[in-house]
């Protein structure tokens, strides 16, 4: 029998610092883990109706200031925080280039996402790349697929705002404002009903 999420072609590829858990630096040590207000809730809701993958950054292990083994740890702790219904979150990839390095998996790269939408069956058009950086916006758009910037204070960089107005990424305090505007965001109708004043008061930051 095929499994559910098998047949959802929609999906959310989510960063891991600053939109579930806490950003506390390079974090080797599953103590640090720390969810951050409504993620879990944001994502039992999306889970109905998306796909869940998470693409992390992980420089510490390639800097040597922790192993993979202390990643993968953090990595329990907080699926065990999130207490996701099956299958929760389905892939777990961690790039683990410093940036001097040859980027493979590290954000901006797109290969994560390409991947997962080839391997997957995934539908570009219903998915979204989430994070917190410019680096992780930039991944999704290269993948093709759409992608939410979540910001907890105004953006300073000059760069970051120029670069979500070219490509019309959406701005968000946290992952549950933007889980709670997704059904707008996805839905050409409602979408259509929007007025511009509406949608840019929605996305200002």
């Amino acid at each position: 029998m095929k499994r559910l999420s098998a047949t959802i072609r929609a999906a959310l590829f989510l960063d891991r610092d600053g939109v579930i858990i806490r950003d506390a630096g390079y974090l080797g040590q599953p103590a640090g883990v720390a969810l951050l207000p409504g993620a879990r809730t944001a994502l039992r809701r999306v889970q109905q109706t998306h796909r869940l993958f998470l693409l992390t950054n992980q420089s510490g292990i390639g800097r040597g200031y922790f192993a993979w083994r202390d990643a993968e740890a953090v990595h329990a702790r907080m699926l065990e925080l999130l207490q996701l219904p099956p299958p929760g979150i389905e892939q777990i990839a961690i790039a683990a280039e410093s940036p001097g390095e040859i980027p493979v998996y590290r954000k901006p790269s797109p290969r994560f996402l390409l991947e997962t939408l080839a391997w997957d069956g995934l539908d570009p058009a219903q998915c979204w790349m989430v994070g917190d950086r410019l680096d992780d916006v930039r991944a999704g758009i290269r993948a093709g697929i759409r992608a939410a910037l979540i910001a907890t204070a105004p953006i300073t960089d000059k760069l970051a705002r120029a670069y979500c107005r070219q490509h019309s990424v959406p701005i968000y305090a946290s992952l549950q404002a933007f889980v709670a505007a997704l059904p707008t965001l996805t839905d050409p109708a409602r979408r259509a009903g929007l007025t511009p004043s509406t949608s840019k008061k929605g996305n200002r930051r």
